[in-house]
């Protein structure tokens, strides 16, 4: 039989995953970073209601936050991280708003519908460094889920679907939460950075071939976002 490429595997995943209609309650088409060969993973929580319009993950105003933290620790701006870092979500399709305001959580059988594409993910790329973004994502790797405190600023031996690699939480970028902009909240993102930029899957992580990255999107507002 003959060996079917990576790039070709992964094309035909992101292919499907756009393709995919199984959640009734969601209000968008899958959110994709697209095919990109890393061995860090980025996983979030679910697109806000930009994302599916610019059509790619943290692309409002919680990506600009997030961006901006890889900048000033770690000098990679968001060209070269969508282009080296594959971008995943616990659900790939915006939500809708929920019934309290900001944007409803997903539920439990949307969740798992989705953790058949990160399961293919996982088994395609063998992430050896995820950074799950979000307690929504973070939940996914451990549980109970501990108060930030205890989960911001250290790294984490994982396995999942029989995969093992190491977890770097970060705190939700947007500005609903003032946690990431307040001490002790500040030097611990600060400290799980660095943890990102030690880490070897980092340093060896465009030991792939590399997408040519798209246009950026628009500057957003300074306003929060709740964003992926």
């Amino acid at each position: 039989m003959t060996e079917v490429p990576l790039g070709t595997e992964l094309q035909g995943h992101v292919q499907a995953l756009a393709a995919c209609r199984k959640c009734p309650l969601m209000r968008s088409t899958p959110v994709s970073g697209g095919p990109v060969h890393s061995k860090v993973m980025l996983i979030g929580q679910a697109p806000g209601v930009r994302e599916p319009l610019l059509g790619r993950p943290f692309a409002w105003t919680a990506g600009k936050t997030m961006f901006k933290w890889f900048w000033e620790t770690l000098e990679v701006g968001e060209a070269e991280f969508r282009a080296t870092v594959y971008m995943a979500a616990v659900c790939r399709c915006f939500p809708g708003r929920g019934s309290q305001g900001g944007d409803r959580v997903p539920n439990r059988q949307e969740i798992e519908n989705c953790s058949t594409w990160m399961q293919a993910e996982f088994a395609l790329l063998k992430p050896e460094l995820v950074i799950g973004v979000g307690k929504l994502a973070i939940g996914r790797f451990i549980a109970p889920l501990p108060p930030l405190h205890d989960l911001i600023g250290k790294i984490f031996p994982a396995e999942r679907w029989g995969h093992r690699f190491d977890l770097v939480p970060l705190p939700h970028p947007s500005g609903a939460s003032p946690w990431p902009r307040l001490e002790p909240g500040k030097s611990l993102t600060r400290t799980a950075l660095g943890l990102i930029r030690d880490h070897p899957a980092w340093r060896t992580r465009t030991d792939f071939p590399v997408r040519k990255p798209a246009a950026a999107p628009p500057s957003p507002p300074d306003n929060a976002g709740n964003e992926c």
